[in-house]
């Protein structure tokens, strides 16, 4: 699954959604292909070639991780100025609007792909020619397709909350305008009828690596369930994946966010990147084959000698140092995920390290989970990193483990400590700072290790809104408004949707 590519023509249709005129569900194709419905889904081949592609289009809401975090207390949206990707800026100030590029791009990528899965969903019993296709493993490869389309409208309602919901078949324009919201209990549900039903014939394990596993699909279960505070769901599904003992933390923290760590023993879910046939569009949602998020973060205009490993960037998405003193003496998590690089530059003399200051909200940190390094990329440079996100990890799962056990209805908080102390003596490298509170202490504590273990990997800001903490812990956040982003003005001028309140 690293291999997966964005391709234009092999695949049986693609909604290109940056027009202003264009809907989400605009799209006949045969406007663009010689390949159709009429001409497609006739061979395994077909089925396996159009499964990778609902996989394609989460590569394409990268900007979610660090919009995870610029809403929140992790980070800045910095760059060059006042108006660099004036999206993130507006993100960050909390003074977003209906018109934002970047909110739009997450919206249009996550409706094609659940158009992609619904294609795949409305011919699964025959194709259009009313011909049964049938081949070993195709239930299994259902499974990942169902996995995907949970995890794009998990993605929708986590951003927007109320959002349309359709799920029998891919919709075409004459529909567009009679579709309008669903709930968030009603999205929910369909959810975890989805990840339910890939549960149900997901192998445990896959041989290409990104290919989503029973377990994947279990642990996103667990998220949905905590985030519906539906906490002995929660518990024990997840207790399912620890009791598995088929993941491990690794020992090392910060090599697990290097190229040599990707799809490691803590790896649950990774969503892929590659570079080996280095596609990108600049102006579009689909952008690039590769992490386009990962130029974002980079130093602007470093330099320095053959050994020193950073590339240059655009000094996006800079940690705060509110961040950054959170981390406690000794906890190796610190390094792992902020740089700081004038420490770095003293401490390495021999690098003879240049670079230009973030011009605007300079920290003087940056990213380490996801700075560029030289050689990893090709092609158009910035928009081809191969940077895998490591979007499910195994210390996720144990203190989401850990949360729901204390906050479940016979808490059980003895369990709830274990999890949590064993990502503590992780990040330490001892029994010393085990954590023995109960209660709503220990509650507070896991969500204090959620933000440590999990910073500048998207989670911050979903993590505040849904325990209820963002409007006392983040300056502009409007309570009744803030907890959800605004539907995008394009999807309101042509659907007719209702606006979600305040914007």
């Amino acid at each position: 699954m690293k291999n997966i590519q964005i391709k234009t023509v092999s695949i049986i249709f693609l909604i290109f959604l940056y027009s202003s005129c264009k809907k989400w569900v605009d799209y006949d194709p045969k406007e663009d292909f010689l390949i159709t419905e009429e001409a497609y889904l006739k061979s395994e081949s077909d089925y396996r070639t159009m499964a990778v592609s609902v996989y394609t289009p989460i590569q394409w809401l990268n900007q979610a991780v660090p919009v995870g975090d610029i809403a929140s207390d992790n980070s800045v949206a910095g760059g060059e100025n006042a108006s660099d990707v004036l999206s993130l800026q507006q993100i960050d100030d909390f003074s977003h609007t209906p018109v934002n590029g970047t909110l739009t791009e997450l919206w249009q990528a996550a409706y094609e792909g659940i158009n992609r899965a619904n294609y795949l969903h409305q011919y699964k019993t025959s194709n259009l020619a009313g011909e049964t296709i049938n081949f070993a493993g195709k239930d299994a490869l259902y499974g990942e397709v169902y996995f995907l389309r949970a995890y794009y409208y998990f993605h929708l309602v986590k951003f927007f909350g109320d959002v349309p919901l359709f799920v029998d078949k891919r919709l075409g324009l004459s529909e567009s305008k009679t579709i309008g919201k669903a709930s968030k209990a009603e999205i929910y549900k369909q959810i975890e009828i989805d990840l339910n039903n890939a549960i149900a014939v997901l192998p445990a394990i896959q041989i290409d690596k990104g290919r989503i596993t029973k377990y994947a699909a279990q642990s996103l279960l667990g998220k949905v369930y905590l985030y519906q505070k539906k906490y002995d769901a929660a518990a024990t599904i997840l207790e399912t994946v620890i009791s598995s003992n088929a993941f491990s933390l690794v020992t090392d923290f910060s090599g697990m966010f290097l190229k040599a760590g990707e799809n490691g023993p803590e790896s649950i879910f990774e969503i892929q990147y590659s570079n080996s046939s280095p596609y990108y569009n600049w102006s579009y949602v689909n952008r690039g084959q590769g992490n386009h998020s990962v130029q974002q973060c980079g130093i602007r205009g470093i330099n320095g000698s053959a050994a020193m490993p950073y590339a240059a960037g655009w000094s996006t998405n800079l940690p705060t140092q509110n961040l950054s003193a959170a981390y406690t003496t000794g906890d190796k998590r610190k390094e792992g995920t902020v740089l700081d690089i004038e420490a770095y530059k003293t401490a390495n003399p021999s690098y003879n390290i240049t670079y230009q200051v973030a011009p605007y909200k300079n920290t003087g940190l940056y990213n380490q989970k996801y700075l560029p390094r030289k050689g990893e990329t090709s092609g158009q440079i910035e928009l081809n990193y191969e940077n895998n996100f490591r979007t499910i990890r195994y210390a996720d799962v144990l203190l989401m483990a850990a949360e729901a056990n204390n906050k479940a209805t016979a808490p059980n908080d003895t369990k709830a400590r274990t999890y949590l102390n064993l990502v503590r003596r992780r990040a330490f490298g001892d029994l010393l700072h085990d954590i023995s509170a109960s209660g709503n202490t220990l509650y507070l504590a896991i969500l204090d290790e959620r933000r440590l273990e999990l910073a500048m990997e998207g989670e911050r800001f979903f993590d505040l809104v849904r325990t209820g903490q963002a409007a006392g812990k983040l300056s502009g956040f409007v309570t009744g408004k803030h907890e959800v982003f605004p539907i995008p003005q394009t999807e309101i001028n042509i659907s007719g949707l209702p606006q979600n309140a305040g914007y």
